[in-house]
């Protein structure tokens, strides 16, 4: 899993400007109308809403900005969002997946199919990459060393499969279900989580040259500034100089 590992933790380090920060609001708004709208409008009983809820806080979405897009979902009769997922190759074959929220198809594609193009890849046929990921749960948790094994027992005891460090960081992986009882157990225990999140993760990884991995981290960043786009997975894996050159960029 280290691959996710890699790209999340880059994600995690990279400083947000107004912009980009005004960019994922929308994204998260969207999700939460979405799920409201689909089923119930209480987060104890609608496990997509209340994962959606929980995003927004990760990310530090102002409270009021939830119950918009909540109340939305009642009010708003022209929300007609469907839920597509598209699959591709990056450079070097990189298996990549992206989950949209859209009202136009045929923007959607276009704009992933631009995307694709100028990074030196490819979309794919439905199926042909997506066997290669699992959907977990994932937690991001900042810890010291000394303390990270402690609190990935309390997970594996409250039902987490596995977990790894990376930089100053605990990740925590779970079936889906398990996902909101994990985090309650290691709030419980005081865990600083920086982020909670269902992802696909790749069941191996590709290690990439540097010039390549750059190429790759601008393909998967442009492509996850697509208005259209919710979330971008991918089995690449990179080596620091490439990070380092990616977050300096």
């Amino acid at each position: 899993m280290a691959g996710h590992s890699h790209w999340a933790g880059i994600k995690h380090k990279k400083g947000k400007t107004d912009k980009q920060r005004s960019r994922i609001f929308s994204k998260l708004s969207k999700e939460i109308t979405v799920a409201a709208k689909i089923g119930s409008q209480d987060p104890e009983t609608n496990f997509r809403l209340r994962h959606a809820i929980q995003m927004a806080k990760n990310s530090n979405m102002p409270k009021n900005n939830i119950e918009r897009a909540i109340n939305r979902s009642r009010f708003d009769e022209n929300i007609n969002y469907e839920s597509i997922r598209y699959e591709g190759f990056g450079p070097e074959k990189i298996a990549v997946i992206i989950e949209t929220l859209t009202d136009n198809k045929n923007r959607t594609v276009s704009d992933i199919r631009s995307t694709f193009s100028k990074a030196g890849g490819n979309m794919a046929e439905s199926g042909a990459v997506a066997w290669q990921f699992q959907q977990k749960g994932v937690i991001v948790i900042d810890v010291d060393e000394d303390k990270a094994e402690d609190l990935a027992m309390i997970a594996i005891d409250a039902g987490a499969e596995d977990f790894e460090t990376y930089d100053g960081t605990l990740h925590v992986y779970s079936i889906p279900t398990s996902l909101m009882d994990i985090r309650s157990s290691l709030s419980d225990n005081n865990a600083a989580i920086a982020s909670t999140e269902l992802s696909m993760i790749p069941s191996n990884t590709i290690m990439l040259e540097s010039g390549k991995a750059v190429q790759t981290l601008r393909l998967l960043d442009t492509l996850e500034d697509l208005d259209d786009v919710q979330k971008v997975y991918s089995n690449a894996d990179f080596p620091e100089d490439a990070l380092e050159s990616f977050q300096s960029g």
